[in-house]
Order: C-alpha cells, then structure tokens, then sequence
C-alpha cells in the first residue's frame, strides 16, 4: 500500500486500486488546490492503477465550488471555473474504471462530480444532494447541463436543473446521481469492491467504448467552454 498526501487530499494504492480521499477538513469545496491535488490524483491512477475509487470525509463528500475564490473577482472566478471544467473532463473520461463513494453532502459543483462516475455508492442519512444554482442567484452552466442530460432520469431533468430540486440520497439513486444507496460505514467498502471487479475489464476495450459513449459531451462542452464562462460572468 502506497500513499501519498496532501492538505486537500490523499491518494493511495491498495492493490491495484487507486483512492483519492478529498478531505479538506470542511466541506470538501474544490479550491484551486483542491482541483489540482485531485488532477494529479488521477494522472498518478492513470499509470498506475486499474481502477479509481473518489471519495470525502465523513458527511462531507464535496461542496463545489470554493465561494471565497468564486466571490473574489471575476479573473478569479473564471479561472477557477475553467481549472474545474479540466477536472470534471477529465472524470468524465478517465481511462480506467472510475468509482464514487459519496459520504455525505454533493452539491452544485459536488454533485456533478458524482455524474462523473461510472458507478457512484452513497451513504445513507440526511443528506443533500442536487444542483441548486439557480436558487442561489446563478445560472446552471453549459457543463453541468450536459452532464446532467447524459445522467439523470430525463422526466427529472427539468426539476433537477431549471428547478434547483435537492435530494436525499434514496431520491438521488432513483434519478441518476446514485446508483446505491448503503449504509455509511460500508460506502466506501462497497465502492472498493466494486472498483477491484470493474478492474478487471480489458482496459483498451473499456477506454475505447468510454470514448464513443461519453466523447460527443466531452467534445461539447469543450468547445461551448468560452461561450458560456462570458455569459456567466456578464449574468
């Protein structure tokens, strides 16, 4: 077992399984050091390992977006949107198996992340997940639209996005941003195991249909990225 650790995350190889633990001692928002310990995480899971398990701290899976940073300038805001349109892109596409055990809160920028997955495990209890950027006064980014569209349950879509719609996890299964909903103590066994079985697939067969399943949204928001942070920015 390799592990290495930073003040925002830790990685670790325990067989050939790599886990990423965000853990920021709060709310698991995606700083820019967040984002980029993350991104490392996974070029590191990507030599190495034949699966990847992401997970938070306890209650606390991740917040989105830091608001410090998000609310200290636009330069600053747009920057740090950008960096995080490279970490979900590179989720989305990861080349090898990719498995979420959410414990606890996922939200705006948090919950996409679980969209991110190939199999997505979450802790029973009162939690919050959803999209709630419009009720917060922004407007739902090209990204997280997309993402959301290849995701979710599509009669949802409406609520989920346009409506700031939040969910307890057993909803949340139901409607695309779960798979499974355990109880707290075993989410993080059962994205493990989970992640040791999907690590036995061909990785070139995985790799090569991921891409013609999730390529066409990847190319999009790719390409609709600068667009759509002016508009942000001018809302």
């Amino acid at each position: 077992m390799l592990a290495v650790s930073t003040d925002f995350c830790t990685y670790t190889l325990e067989a050939s399984t790599a886990v990423i633990r965000m853990d920021d001692g709060k709310a698991n928002a995606l700083s820019n050091e967040m984002i980029e310990g993350l991104i490392s995480a996974l070029a590191r899971a990507e030599k190495e390992a034949t699966a990847a398990v992401l997970t938070g701290r306890p209650d606390r899976f991740c917040a989105g977006f830091d608001l410090k940073v998000m609310m200290s300038g636009p330069d600053n805001a747009v920057a740090l949107l950008r960096r995080g349109a490279d970490l979900y892109m590179k989720l989305y596409g990861l080349p090898i198996p990719l498995v979420i055990a959410c414990t606890g809160h996922a939200l705006a920028g948090g919950s996409l992340v679980l969209l991110t997955a190939d199999r997505r495990y979450g802790a029973s209890g009162p939690y919050k997940i959803g999209l709630n950027e419009v009720a917060i006064g922004l407007p739902v980014p090209v990204l997280a639209m997309e993402l959301a569209r290849d995701r979710l349950v599509g009669t949802e879509l409406v609520r989920a996005t346009l409506l700031a719609q939040i969910y307890a996890p057993d909803e949340a299964a139901k409607i695309g941003y779960l798979d499974e909903v355990v109880a707290a103590d075993e989410v993080l066994g059962r994205a493990k195991e989970e992640a040791a079985r999907l690590g036995a697939l061909s990785r070139s067969a995985f790799e090569a249909s991921k891409v013609r399943l999730r390529g066409k949204t990847i190319a999009h928001i790719t390409a609709t990225l600068d667009d759509d942070m002016k508009t942000l920015m001018r809302g």
